[in-house]
């Protein structure tokens, strides 16, 4: 039998100790042959606090933990079991159904490309009102007109003796109203 994916349902917050469990059981229990990768599908965010920038991992999926096994009794009761997983999601309680390989392939793509390049924790939307909160231009309100992820800048329209101005600024200098 091929190993496929299959989503696990853990306590949240819970996801990277159950993922170490899961890891430490297999080993104890020696069936590696019948586990693949065991992982907490993540991305690194960037946020600006007190002015510095700071790295963090956000879950795309909060309260779940992806297991790449071959089903059979012995590996679903070791995952069953483990503390802190409330069950599998798909399929019937005593059958689970694996996600498919293309559901599969994207969330490990998507994973990969996390790692790559960070994104930032706050995300603004052309139309959105905003608050400078630093720099020449702070406590006034603009609307973000564009929005470049590659440089974590923003262009907002500030409303200046009356005009509308357009002031290129970083992500860190607006919040969201």
């Amino acid at each position: 039998m091929a190993k496929r994916w299959y989503v696990v349902h853990a306590y949240s917050g819970f996801e990277k100790h159950v993922m170490r469990t899961l890891k430490e059981r297999v080993a104890l229990e020696g069936m590696e042959d019948k586990f693949g990768e065991i992982l907490v599908p993540t991305e690194e965010v960037v946020e600006m606090r007190d002015g510095k920038k700071r790295k963090s991992e956000r879950k795309f999926y909060p309260g779940y933990v992806l297991v790449q096994m071959e089903m059979d009794d012995a590996s679903w009761h070791l995952v069953k079991n483990t503390p802190r997983v409330l069950g599998f999601i798909g399929g019937t309680k005593d059958k689970p159904a694996p996600i498919t390989e293309r559901e599969a392939e994207a969330i490990l793509r998507r994973v990969e490309s996390g790692a790559d390049k960070p994104k930032p924790k706050t995300l603004f939307e052309p139309g959105e009102v905003v608050r400078v909160v630093e720099g020449p231009f702070a406590d006034f309100n603009g609307v973000v007109e564009e929005v470049d992820y590659e440089k974590s800048r923003v262009k907002v329209a500030v409303l200046i003796f009356g005009r509308s101005t357009p002031v290129e600024l970083e992500f860190g200098q607006v919040e969201k109203d």
